[in-house]
């Protein structure tokens, strides 16, 4: 599930409702925001030698169907669960790296771990996308089960992973969850991706992007052209980090123009730019980057 965010002060003197989920999700009303309080233990980014994506790389996000590894890129993004690791070595050997997909944020009925979840480790349903469910990220046991996917990735031959769904605190999950709460477990998946020699990116979470961005190797956004939210995502250009983003606005695919306007925004804001479909199942893809 992948997810559109608004700024939380627009959300909150307008009473829109933000995306949470992803790609044509509408995801759970976010909770009124309050102002985050310091964190006072705020652990060091972990150091050390992994993959790091660069700025300018082209790249491929498919999280259903059968992938297409015809596209000459510097990294795709695909499932954790529904990726083979013979998959993750055939676009090694063509020369691409891997970044693995996997929801951090919400339970799924459907994978293969789901029965190591308690029943009161998730909450409300995900609107949008039945069998999805928020978790409680502060449960050891949520912890747990992320830790081993993390170790999954790892043992397939992941170079990176990509944690969806980490702006629970946003919505309406069924649990008291603040900012902080997600700040602390956002940099506790970050270095414990690090300590595994994984690269990690921020999906979107584009709120507490200045406070994750000394953990993170890179970005991932959904549609901050469409939703005006790209300087958010400034902190990464700056720190020399990249920042990949997806546009789905249907105007993108049928109008050159319109698509040739949104690259050359994309170019000088620095980010590497995409144009699919919103299922993210291979059906088209424009690159920015071409």
């Amino acid at each position: 599930m992948r997810s559109t965010l608004v700024p939380l002060l627009l959300c909150s003197l307008l009473l829109c409702a933000c995306g949470g989920g992803g790609g044509e999700s509408t995801a759970s009303t976010p909770q009124t925001p309050t102002t985050p309080t310091p964190d006072p233990q705020t652990p060091a980014p972990v150091t050390g030698d992994w993959y790091q994506p660069q700025v300018g790389d082209d790249w491929q996000i498919q999280l259903t169907g059968t992938v297409n590894t015809s596209y000459d890129v510097a990294l795709y993004d695909i499932d954790l669960f529904d990726s083979s690791t013979a998959l993750i070595q055939q676009l090694h050997q063509q020369g691409a790296r891997v970044i693995c997909y996997f929801s951090a944020g919400t339970f799924e009925d459907w994978r293969e771990d789901a029965s190591q979840f308690a029943t009161d480790d998730y909450g409300y349903e995900v609107d949008g996308w039945p069998g999805e469910y928020w978790l409680d990220i502060t449960s050891s046991t949520v912890q747990a089960v992320m830790q081993a996917r993390l170790e999954l990735a790892q043992t397939k031959g992941c170079d990176g992973v990509d944690p969806d769904n980490v702006d629970g605190y946003q919505h309406s999950t069924g649990f008291n969850l603040g900012y902080n709460d997600q700040l602390q477990y956002n940099r506790w998946l970050a270095n414990s991706a690090h300590e595994l020699g994984l690269s990690v990116g921020l999906k979107n979470d584009l709120n507490q992007v200045t406070d994750l961005v000394d953990y993170m190797d890179f970005a991932i956004n959904e549609q901050c052209f469409n939703y005006g939210e790209c300087d958010y995502l400034t902190p990464f250009v700056n720190a020399n980090k990249p920042v990949f983003s997806i546009e789905y606005n249907s105007q993108y695919v049928s109008d050159a123009s319109a698509r040739s306007e949104l690259c050359q925004q994309a170019a000088s804001a620095g980010l590497s730019t995409l144009v699919l479909p919103k299922k993210l199942n291979g059906n088209f893809r424009y690159s920015c980057q071409d």
